[in-house]
């Protein structure tokens, strides 16, 4: 189907948005194994202790998972999901695919003492120009700063309380994965949007490089764990 651009898409129900029952097996699988594998980083941190703390010894590594479950869907699935709703809103087929091997290496990681993340990706199918794929990669990490601006907040209101340990992980997470997905480095976010606009690149990437900055020099000498 031909759309008034004259550029051909693959989803004629344009705006609509749909998941496939392959697509939601590997959102959950690739869910668990992230929630899994930032468990078993923390495993030996002041986070653990953290839940101890609070939930007592018996429900420690429950609390941790559990925190480490909404880490994921608070970042990880809400990053996929900003390219996928922005592609099939612009008409276009998308479905986030596992990657297997990088399930694997996610995990491997954690174990060894750093996570190097890399559990799949939204694909996309059909003809689409040069500023509306720049926008799809503008998506995930702008959901991720807007997030880190969520955990930065509830940091501020939670100062000293129980909650500040979740909010403060969430500000963390989201700075991180704002300011890597945005380096112009192929097949990162940035590289598809340093091509098509400078400037808006340029501010973008300057407040996730802010946030970053605040969240992982400045936040530290202000809470309480």
């Amino acid at each position: 189907m031909y759309d008034e651009d004259g550029l051909y898409r693959i989803n004629p129900e344009k705006g609509k948005i749909s998941f496939s029952s392959i697509e939601i097996r590997d959102i959950l699988i690739s869910m668990g194994v992230l929630a899994l594998a930032f468990t078993i980083l923390y495993r030996n941190s002041s986070i653990l202790d953290y839940f101890a703390y609070y939930l007592g010894e018996d429900w420690k590594w429950v609390g941790l998972f559990g925190m480490c479950i909404g880490l994921v869907i608070f970042s990880f699935l809400l990053h996929e999901l900003g390219h996928k709703f922005t592609a099939q809103k612009a008409g276009l087929a998308s479905e986030y695919r596992m990657y297997p091997i990088g399930l694997f290496i996610t995990l491997l990681t954690s174990v060894i003492g750093f996570l190097f993340a890399m559990p799949g990706a939204v694909m996309i199918s059909g003809q689409t120009d040069k500023a509306t794929y720049a926008k799809i990669s503008l998506a995930g990490p702008v959901v991720n700063i807007v997030l880190a601006v969520v955990g930065i907040v509830g940091c501020l209101l939670t100062n000293y309380g129980w909650a500040v340990v979740p909010f403060f992980m969430l500000a963390s997470l989201n700075s991180i994965l704002a300011l890597f997905n945005m380096l112009p480095i192929p097949p990162l976010d940035g590289s598809k949007i340093v091509g098509w606009n400078m400037p808006v690149y340029i501010v973008v990437i300057a407040i996730a490089a802010l946030e970053f900055a605040y969240v992982r020099f400045f936040m530290p000498t202000l809470y309480w764990a």
